[in-house]
């Protein structure tokens, strides 16, 4: 039965989230500092899951991925709630009633900082709980239930149209020049996140272009998928402003950028410095692992991402830990923090990624760690470069 239940972190969370950002004032930084704190921690305690179990019943992890909407769904309810002017549904009633705590004068006692942190608690909680389980969900293409709530927890990141991008565009291009969500050598996590944002959805709209080309039909159409994708966040967006005002409007905007930031810094992480021949087929080798047990069981095996990009159809719970695939500096929450600090992300990753030349890189791979090399701007990379030969590979360090 743990096998199941070892998936429902992130439900117990999302539940600590709506309980703390609801008493309001400072139970808001300390749900906040809960949240950060167990991520960070347990990875460094609890060690590595490289378990393989099997399912007799697949259905109740998939359910477990669908509660993630009404989950994410009343965090952001309750976030929002907190900058209107009214007991919207008559919330901060109930539960004052319900818990003997007065939230309404809570709420009304709750000052600028808090409401800061409450922009990066809304914004981690939608990245980790929507973003991160859309992702699974829309992967499931042949599944209409799980695409369309899939695609509703991305919208609260503005990010509906990843499930196009992702499956068509970063699935194929992974680790070449031509995926917006790859980040070469040298780049640091706040370029990319601009970098990748942008290229991105140019991506998605043109290959969802391209595929009503095919049918036909016109890019401005009700059968474009990626005009239907903003339609969903355009709903929340409007939502939050019947629910606050102004106030709530730009709250939520904030939030949900916040959120699609937390999802380019996991894809800068994922993917940074490795090189792919874009003509052999991604491997393992072509994405950076994790096998720490609290982000594998917070983010569906996420963690297991080696297996993910070979195999992208597979679901999570079939996931294999690859134990000797390239291995980020930590768990992901550790990694995420690494990454928003420049130097440290640089000076833990290029001999990362220099190792990763020698030991995972062909031939042809080498030749295109050359040209990242120079492209990068860091000395590290830029003193090395590789005699590619027929026979064998030697590396000479300048």
């Amino acid at each position: 039965m743990f096998k199941y239940l070892k998936f429902m972190s992130f439900h117990i969370m999302g539940l600590i989230a709506i309980i703390s950002i609801s008493l309001g004032e400072s139970y808001i930084s300390l749900g906040f500092g809960f949240w950060i704190a167990f991520y960070l921690f347990a990875d460094m305690l609890f060690g590595d899951d490289v378990s393989e179990p099997t399912y007799q019943f697949p259905k109740l992890l998939t359910w477990q991925l669908w509660l993630a909407l009404p989950i994410v769904a009343m965090i952001t309810f309750v976030s929002v709630w907190h900058f209107s002017q009214v007991d919207v549904l008559g919330y901060g009633a109930w539960f004052s009633n319900f818990s003997g705590y007065d939230i309404l004068a809570a709420r009304e006692n709750t000052g600028v900082v808090q409401h800061v942190v409450l922009v990066f608690f809304l914004g981690l909680a939608i990245g980790i709980i929507g973003t991160i389980t859309g992702h699974e969900l829309t992967h499931r293409t042949w599944d209409p239930i799980s695409m369309l709530i899939g695609r509703w927890l991305l919208s609260f990141s503005f990010d509906a149209n990843f499930s196009i991008e992702h499956v068509y565009g970063h699935h194929r291009y992974v680790s070449t020049k031509d995926d917006p969500a790859t980040a070469p050598r040298g780049r640091n996590v706040y370029a990319h996140i601009l970098i990748s944002t942008i290229r991105g959805n140019v991506s998605a709209w043109n290959i969802e272009k391209s595929r009503l080309a095919k049918k036909g039909k016109g890019v401005f159409s009700l059968g474009n998928v990626a005009i239907r994708g903003y339609f969903l966040s355009a709903v929340l967006v409007a939502l939050s402003y019947l629910m606050a005002g102004l106030d709530g409007l730009i709250f939520f905007t904030i939030a949900a950028l916040a959120g699609k930031a937390t999802l380019e810094i996991v894809n800068f992480m994922e993917h940074y410095g490795i090189v792919r021949n874009p003509e052999v087929p991604v491997q393992p080798r072509h994405s950076w692992n994790t096998n720490k047990r609290a982000s594998s069981w917070a983010m569906f095996n996420l963690t297991r991402h080696s297996h993910h990009h070979a195999q992208g159809e597979v679901p999570y719970h079939e996931l294999k830990p690859y134990t000797d695939a390239p291995m980020m500096v930590g768990g992901y929450l550790t990694t995420m923090v690494v990454a928003l600090i420049p130097p440290l992300w640089h000076k833990l990753m290029t001999p990362k990624v220099l190792e990763w030349d020698k030991k995972y890189a062909s031939k042809e791979e080498l030749e295109l760690a050359n040209i990242a090399n120079q492209k990068s701007g860091l000395a590290a990379f830029e003193n090395t470069h590789y005699q590619v030969s027929v026979s064998k590979i030697k590396q000479a360090t300048a």
